[in-house]
This record gives C-alpha cells, structure tokens and sequence, in this order.
C-alpha cells in the first residue's frame, strides 16, 4: 500500500508538471490576436489569461469525468505506472512542439500518452474505441472547420458593418471588444483544458483505490489542476505566441475579435456537451478563418501547413514515446525511477535549446525572414496570380480586385520587384571617364 501510495504521488505531480506545460503551450489560444494587435500589453495579457483560467477550472467537470471513466477503462487493470508513462510522452510532445513553436494539441498529447501507455501494458480492451472515436477524433477533425467557417463569416460581417467608417475611428471599439473576448477564450480554456488535468488525477486516484469509480474530481484536485494551468499560463509560451499572432495571418483587431469570439463560442459549447477537444486546434482555425475573411489579407499556408502536420502527428508521437516508457516503467521501481530521469534529462535537453534563441514578452511581435513560398500557395497562385503589393499590407474593404475576389482566399499579394537603379558616376568619375575617352 505505501507503494502504491508513493507511486500515486508521483503520478499526480506529474499530472501537475503537464498542466504547467498545457498553460504556457496554449496561452497563445486566448492571447495571441491579443499581443498581436497591441489591444493588451503582452504581460497585462497573460495575466488576466492566468486568472480566467484558474476561474474557469471550477465552472464544470464534463470534460474530467470523460478522461476519468470514458476514454479508458477504469476496469481493466491498468495501474499507476500507466498514467505515468502515459502523461511522460504528453509532457515532451508539449516541450519538442513547444520548441518549434507550432500551435499543436496538448490534449491530443495527453490522449495519444494515455492510449499508448494502455494498449502496450494492457492491451486493446483497456481503450474505449467508441469514446475516442465520438469524443476525440471526430471533434478534432470538425472543431477546427466549424470555427474557422464560423469566424470568416464573422470577420466579414464585421468588415461590412465598419464599411465607409475610417480605422482610427473603430479600432479603438474592436480592441476593446478583442479584450472581452480574449478574457472569453481564457475562461473557456479553463472549462476545458485544466479539466484533462482533474480527469488524470482522478483516474490515478481510481487505479489506487482512493476514490471510488465514476467519481467526481474531488476539490482539491480541481484547486491544483486550476493553480497549475493558471502558473503557466502567466509564465506565457512566447514562441507559439509569435507563431499564432504574426505567423499564420497578418491580425487586425475585427479580425481578432472575430476569430477570439468564434473559437470561444466553439469552446463553451464542447465543454457543455463534454467533448474534450483542442482549444488549438479551435483558435488556430478560427485565426486562419480570420485571415481568409478580410479581403486582401494574408495567409501564411506553409505555416498553416506545418501545424495541420504537428496535429496529426501528436497522437502517434505522444503515444508511441508514452509506450516505451510503459514497457520501462513496467519494470518495477527501477523502470519508473528510469524514465523519470530520461524525462528530465529530455526536458533540460529542449530547455537548454530554446535558450539559443529566445523569445519572450520582449520581442513577441518580432517577425523573423519571410516565409518561402509552399506547395499551396505556389499551385493557387498559378491558378489565379494575386496583385503584386508589399507583404503584409492590407488592402481596404472596396479596394481593388483582389486573390480573394478572383475565387482564391486568404492567397498572400506576391511582392513587387523594383528595378536595382543604376548609380549615377561621380563627377570626379565622369570627368576622368571623359578624359580617359
């Protein structure tokens, strides 16, 4: 019993230590547009992310009871040394994604952990094929498309309702409106993300014989699991930041309380009915739907392209480094002190690698070379070829035609090359030219 004692310990500080990873991972959900726009100080913004987080952590425990007793068996034997693993691999997806700074899925890292820590020590009668398919992989393929079809119709109602009115004078209503969202999306966030956190903890509590099944997080663990994410999300994961913020589409403020209010919508309305989807995945789509609705705007698709690449990747990667550790940890006490020190080692290792070159509060809105021109965008260009115009300049609702209204969306303006003018000689040089001649 004290080592099953111990060992829950252990399983739930690791809980904790992967919460920590979901609030800096995902602050950009709710902030990015935010910072982006200058609508909020990019400290003030994480902040108040922080607070709304830890808020809404006690608003419902949907979500926790469906990673509790739905998509894993509680009955089938799986123990302590499962959920460990399990949530190991989520934790270094969220590090080596974090690194790259794509916007992928915590908890499809969690989820991918899980499974795979079960199906190697247990088996595939540990899984609820049937949760993981209705709760998980359908919402994680519509979430994203539901939001960011919601915010291009938004983000175009928004521009028409502001036609005719110069930008000075709205943009300080739609910063305003940017804020209320956010704060939104930060409570929403805390409805669902923090929610994952409770539901490991307390199928940990299960395994060992703590609570009894089908039950409820107690409160404590909804304090620890708010605290957690909240801690996070105030120390801000500046490079998914940049990425969401600068890197898919160049935001203006109707675009980011539109994208902002959509995924909210899409986030609330998931943690009522209990599907434990990507915020994500939901804010990415509603970026890049932000980004397709305003005429003459730019998409980044490569970018876009990378993170739909991240998304599909993050079952498989989390579970097949969770599977490894199980086989390890599977050992005994050996095994599990084992992968704890591989995974700290692992964790230094990334950490030592982001700090060659650092992003922070500093210089968050940075933008770093242009990105090359990708598969997508090159064959839509073909297609229709966009205006030539500088990168990153907005063109005004009513302006001229644009890629959007030839039929090809969110495709960025190519550059214009100016001629390299020819030097005109010194004098001294031209008299000595005359001369020589």
């Amino acid at each position: 019993m004290e080592h099953i004692t111990l060992l829950i310990g252990i399983v739930i500080v690791t809980a904790l230590v992967f919460d920590f990873t979901n609030g800096f991972h995902d602050t950009a959900n709710a902030m990015a547009t935010t910072i982006s726009t200058g609508a909020l100080g990019p400290r003030v913004a994480v902040a108040m992310s922080a607070i709304l987080n830890l808020v809404g952590a006690f608003l419902s425990v949907e979500v926790a009871k469906t990673i509790s007793g739905g998509i894993i068996d509680e009955d089938s034997g799986i123990r302590p040394e499962v959920i460990f693993a399990g949530l190991i691999g989520a934790i270094l997806w969220n590090l080596v994604t974090w690194l790259a700074g794509l916007p992928s899925s915590s908890s499809h890292a969690l989820f991918g952990g899980l499974i795979g820590a079960t199906v190697v020590s247990v088996g595939l009668d540990g899984v609820n094929g049937d949760a993981i398919v209705m709760k998980v992989l359908i919402p994680a393929v519509a979430a994203p498309i539901v939001a960011g079809i919601a915010t291009v119709a938004a983000t175009r109602l928004t521009y028409r309702l502001g036609r005719g009115r110069a930008p000075e004078d709205t943009a300080k209503g739609y910063r305003a409106g940017q804020i209320a969202s956010a704060a939104l999306v930060s409570l929403a966030h805390g409805t669902n993300d923090a929610q994952k956190t409770m539901g490991v903890i307390t199928l940990a509590l299960v395994t060992g014989g703590v609570v009894a099944p089908d039950s409820d997080p107690p409160l404590w663990v909804i304090v620890s699991a708010g605290l957690a994410i909240a801690l996070g999300t105030y120390l801000g994961g500046w490079r998914i930041i940049r990425t969401m913020g600068k890197g898919i589409t160049d935001i203006q403020p109707p675009q980011g309380f539109a994208a902002q209010t959509g995924a909210a919508t899409v986030i609330l309305a998931s943690s009522h009915i209990g599907f434990a989807l990507s915020t994500t995945q939901v804010c990415s789509g509603a970026v890049m739907g932000a980004g397709v609705g305003r005429k003459g705007a730019v998409v980044r698709w490569s970018t876009a392209g990378r993170m739909v690449i991240a998304w599909v990747l993050t079952l498989p990667a989390a579970g097949l480094v969770a599977g490894g550790a199980a086989l390890l940890a599977d050992q005994g006490n050996a095994g599990v002190t084992a992968v704890a020190v591989l995974a700290v080692l692992a964790c230094g290792t990334i950490w030592a690698l982001s700090r060659r070159k650092p992003v922070d509060h500093t210089n968050v809105n940075e933008v770093g070379t242009q990105e090359p021109v990708g598969a997508v965008t090159a064959a839509l260009r073909s297609v229709a070829p966009p205006p030539a115009g500088p990168v990153g300049s907005a063109a005004p609702e009513g302006a001229a035609e644009t890629a959007t209204e030839r039929g090809v969306p969110g495709t960025a303006p190519e550059p214009e090359k100016t001629p390299t003018p020819t030097p005109t000689p010194a004098p001294a040089a031209a008299a000595a030219s005359g001369a020589s001649s």
